[in-house]
C-alpha cells in the first residue's frame, strides 16, 4: 500500500474522516511468576475516549501505550495530529502504571529518506527534531515507525536506507537513553518479500524493543486473503529470533480486517474486528475459520456485489500467540486499542 501513513492506519483514516523486560514495568506476578504486563498497544488519535477507556480497563496487561500522534514531514519538522500531547491522556495512563511512548511516522519516501539519513548534518537535525518531541511532554520514550522509506524494490536504494537508518537509530537511541527514555522501533516482518530495509541485528542492539507488525500479509490493494498466517509467523519469527534477543522482540497482532468487493480494483474498506463481527451477524453470514492461516472470514452480497471479509478475532490471535510461544516470544502488541474482539484480552492473559 502506498501512502503517507502506515499501511495499518490508512483505511481507518479514509473511512473515519518499556517495557515488560524492565523490572519497573513488569507489573505484578501471575501464574508461574510471569509478569502480568506483556502487551503494548497503539492508541489511535481518532479513537476518542473509547480507545483510552480500553487501555485503562486493561491496564494490568499493558506495559506501554503508544499514542499515534506524530508525523515527520521533513528533516526538522515533526507535526502533531489532533490531540497530540494531551496531558489528560498521559496522566491517566501513567496513573495506571502504563508507560507512554508516542509513535512518530514519516512522510518522505525511500529516495528522500535515503538522502536525509545519508547526510550527517541533516540526520542530526532530524534527531534533534525527534528529541524535541520526546521532551515536549512527560513521555517515557519514542516509537519510531518509519515504513515509507522501506517501500522500494531498488536494492541499492534500500541499502542506502538501511545504512542511514542504522546511523539514525544509533544516535537517537543513545540520546534517548541518556535522558532515561526508551527507544522503540517498529518494523515490517523480515521475510523473503518484505522488511529488508531494516537491519534487525543492529536494531536489536541499540533499541529497547523491536516491534514487528504481524499483519497486512494481504492489504487493502491486494486480492482478498488473510491479514496474517501461521506459516508467515513461522518465517519472520524464525529470522527475528536468530538476530534479536527474544526479550526485546514484540509481535503486534491485528485487531482489524479488510472488506473487499470481489472483482473490483478499488481499495478494500477497513473494518475493526468488532465492526467485522457485527457486519457478519447483521448479514447473517457464516463464520468460517481458516485453519491454515489461523484467521476468520466470511462473504456477503450488497447491491448485487459479492464481498469477502478477512479479519482477526480472539480465536485466531490465540493460534498466532501459540507460534510466538514456540519461538520463545512472549511480548505482544496490538493494533489498535478500541478495535479488538473483547475476548482477545483473555487470549493474551494465557500466552
Amino acid at each position: 500500500m502506498k501512502s503517507a501513513l502506515p499501511v495499518r492506519a490508512v483505511g481507518v483514516l479514509l473511512t473515519a474522516l518499556s517495557l515488560a523486560a524492565c523490572p519497573s514495568a513488569a507489573g505484578t506476578a501471575v501464574g508461574e511468576g510471569r509478569p502480568a504486563r506483556t502487551t503494548s498497544a497503539w492508541l489511535p488519535w481518532w479513537g476518542g475516549d473509547g480507545a483510552l477507556d480500553d487501555a485503562l480497563q486493561h491496564a494490568s496487561q499493558l506495559h506501554t501505550v503508544s499514542p499515534f500522534w506524530y508525523e515527520a514531514t521533513s528533516d526538522t519538522t515533526v507535526d502533531g495530529y489532533q490531540g497530540a500531547g494531551d496531558q489528560r491522556i498521559v496522566d491517566q495512563l501513567h496513573g495506571k502504571g502504563i508507560k507512554v511512548v508516542p509513535t512518530v511516522i514519516e512522510t518522505p519516501g525511500a529516495e528522500a529518506m535515503a538522502e536525509l539519513l545519508g547526510d550527517p548534518v541533516r540526520r542530526t537535525a532530524h534527531a534533534d527534531a525527534l528529541m524535541a518531541v520526546a521532551a515536549s511532554a512527560a513521555y517515557d520514550g519514542l516509537d519510531l515507525d518509519y515504513e515509507r522509506m522501506a517501500e522500494t524494490d531498488d536494492e541499492q536504494l534500500r541499502e542506502r536506507v538501511r545504512v542511514g537508518y542504522d546511523a539514525l537509530t544509533d544516535e537517537l537511541c543513545a540520546r534517548l537513553h541518556a535522558g532515561d527514555k526508551q527507544c522503540v522501533v517498529t518494523v515490517m516482518p523480515r521475510t523473503r518479500d518484505s522488511g529488508r530495509a531494516y537491519d534487525y541485528a543492529h536494531l536489536g542492539r541499540v533499541a529497547d524493543r523491536v516491534r514487528i507488525m504481524g499483519y497486512n500479509l494481504h492489504d487493502a490493494l491486494d486480492r482478498p486473503g488473510p491479514l496474517s498466517s501461521l506459516a508467515w509467523y513461522e518465517e519472520f519469527l524464525g529470522y527475528a529470533t536468530g538476530v534479536v534477543p527474544r526479550e526485546k522482540l514484540e509481535v503486534a497482532l491485528p485487531a482489524y480486517g479488510w472488506d473487499w468487493t470481489v472483482g473490483s480494483t478499488d481499495r478494500a474498506k477497513h473494518v475493526t474486528s468488532t465492526e467485522a463481527e457485527a457486519l457478519r451477524r447483521d448479514r447473517k453470514a457464516e463464520y468460517v475459520f481458516d485453519e491454515a492461516s489461523g484467521t476468520p472470514h466470511f462473504t456477503y452480497t450488497d447491491g448485487g456485489r459479492r464481498h469477502e471479509v478477512w479479519y482477526q478475532d480472539a480465536r485466531g490471535s490465540a493460534a498466532h500467540l501459540a507460534v510466538m510461544g514456540k519461538y520463545g516470544v512472549r511480548n505482544s502488541g496490538l493494533w489498535a486499542l478500541g478495535f479488538e474482539d473483547p475476548g482477545l484480552w483473555q487470549a493474551l492473559a494465557q500466552q
